[in-house]
This record gives structure tokens, sequence and C-alpha cells, in this order.
């Protein structure tokens, strides 16, 4: 996975970590900032380069505590990963209070600016249009204080075929895509994927499916052979092991899963959401943890499952603890 070059000064990317550092939970706060800024400090530490993100998580506070934790410890990044999403609207901290007030936030910056077009919104907060692709890129390097993404991720487009057609959508991934290819042209970002939720998982006759062969053939579509498609994600613990087992995809006229579809058609799978967002942390069956006997806790017993799996790219693990940084730190090394 080479992303492209851009006005950065380094001529090459460096190895992504195996195990990556998620910014998705916690409140919009100052003490949550403080607990994130330590968390990174750490994982840079001890070389955990992959440094994953969302422009809506935190109120687009986590952006931001990386931009700072970057600026601090890390200012030529010349060995640093940082990807980011775009997808859904995100808000300003503190966050609205009302609906109505989320209606008045989304017309003023967003409608009435010009950046989205009404029929463009899906879900009242999900939106995949040029414009607001490209708006959003930018307000992303913003925060984050570089001069480019190494991964930009259309966050969850699977959410679009909740209110439209697989036409339309067919219409506006293309869009899409074209679009992040003009971003890398002007060094916005270095390469693009997907971050899906439920798309890779469901069966293929589902209505919210997404086909991996579809999103290369896209990928082809507005920029041939030389398209800066480079990676998917996907929820992958052991409570969702869709990935691992199931067959929702089809490549060549074959059945694989989204794992091996990934590696069949060149793209690099990045796993989150490895503790089900905490949820395996604790009470595993027994059953589970002996099957991880080197394991100290369910934490790591989940851990160890995700991080034996074949042809992952990398483990993304929300961290804001130094301790858990450490103790899965060593789980990976």
């Amino acid at each position: 996975m080479q992303p492209a070059p851009d006005a950065e000064t380094r001529s090459q990317p460096p190895a992504l970590s195996a195990l990556g550092i998620g910014s998705a939970l916690g409140a919009p706060t100052d003490e949550e900032d403080s607990a994130y800024e330590r968390a990174l400090k750490r994982a840079l530490q001890l070389g955990i380069n992959h440094i994953d993100t969302a422009i809506n998580y935190r109120c687009q506070l986590s952006e931001r505590v990386i931009g700072r934790t970057l600026r601090e410890v890390a200012p030529e990044r010349d060995t640093v990963f940082v990807t980011t999403k775009g997808g859904y609207l995100p808000l300003g901290a503190p966050p609205p209070a009302s609906k109505d007030e989320y209606r008045d936030y989304v017309k003023r910056e967003y409608l009435d600016t010009g950046i989205i077009d009404s029929t463009d919104l899906v879900a009242g907060g999900h939106c995949i249009s040029p414009t607001f692709l490209r708006n959003q890129i930018e307000r992303s390097i913003a925060n984050l204080g570089v001069r480019s993404i190494d991964i930009y991720y259309i966050h969850n487009p699977e959410q679009q075929l909740e209110a439209v057609s697989r036409d339309e959508f067919d219409i506006r991934m293309h869009a899409a895509f074209a679009t992040l290819e003009e971003c890398v042209r002007d060094g916005l970002i270095r390469s693009y994927g997907c971050a899906t939720w439920n798309g890779l998982r469901v069966p293929i006759e589902a209505p919210n499916h997404l086909s991996i062969e579809y999103l290369v053939n896209v990928a082809r579509d507005v920029a041939g052979g030389a398209n800066r498609l480079v990676a998917v994600q996907m929820p992958v613990n052991l409570g969702m092991m869709e990935g691992v087992r199931a067959p929702t995809q089809i490549v060549d006229g074959h059945e694989r899963t989204s794992l091996e579809a990934a590696a069949e058609l060149g793209l690099a799978m990045i796993a989150v959401a490895p503790l089900m967002q905490g949820r395996l942390a604790h009470d595993l069956p027994p059953a589970v943890r002996e099957t991880f006997p080197e394991a100290k806790t369910d934490a790591a017993a989940a851990l160890s499952f995700v991080r034996m799996l074949p042809t992952l790219a990398s483990v993304v693990v929300g961290m804001r603890d130094e301790k858990h940084v450490e103790e899965n730190a060593a789980l990976f090394a």
C-alpha cells in the first residue's frame, strides 16, 4: 500500500504498524482530550504509527487533539500514518442541544452555503456529494494540521443505500471516487478507501450490502489502473465474525469472505472495533479464554483472536488510557 506523494517532505510513507490507535469514543470534553493526548504520545513512543480518526468523532475534537499532538511530538510526520473519514455531518463542540438546533445548524453551515444540496443529504446527516467531500477533506486537514491525509475514507457509504436506489448509489459513488482522485492529484490526500460498519458484513442480498469488487470497479472506471483506492475498513471481533466466516462477497464469480475478497483484489483490510466498543473487554465465556491461554485479560484474549487473522493490514483499537496502550502494544509486538 503506497500512498501517492504530496507536498510534504517525505518520499515514501512509513510501514503501517500492525496496531493502530482509534479515537471514536468519549465525550467532547477537555478531560477526554487530555486522555487522548497522553495515549497518543505513549502510542507514538511505542512505535504505533497508525492513527485513525474521523471528522465527526467527538464533534471534531478527536482530529484536533491528534493535530496538536503531532505538532508537538512529530512535527515532520515522517513516521506517522494518519487516516480520517468523511460522510457524516460533523458537529461543533458543544453539539446542538435539540433537533431544532441541529436542523438550524445544518441549514446554516451546509445548505445555505451551498456545500450540500438537500437532495444529497440522507438520514438527516449523511452525504457523499463532491462539494461536501472536498469541504470535509479541507476541514480535516485544518483540524489535523497536516498538508495531506494518508488514507481518506468515505464513512459508511452503505448509509446511502437506506435512502436511494442502487442506480442512484452508483452515480453517487462514481462522483465521490472521481472527487477523491482529484484530491489525490491536488495533494490533499494520498489515497482513499471506504470505512464500513454493516456494508461488508451483511448478506449479498441485503439492501445495504456493499461489494468490494464493485468498489474496485468504480475506482477503475474513474481512474483506470492507476486509481488510488487502497483500503477498506470493517468491524472484526469475536462478536462480529462475518468478515472471517461469512461469504458476503463475490470475486470473479466466486464466493469469498470480506477478508479474502480484499486480499484477492489488492486492497488493505483494516479491522476496527476488535473489542466491540469495550463489550468484549470483560465477561468472555471460559471456552474463549481457554483458546488463548497466554492472554492475561479478556481484552487480551479478544485482541489475540483478531491479531492472529491473516491478511489484515492493521487492527485499530480505540485507546485513551496509557496503560491500555502499553498492554496492547506488548500484545502486538
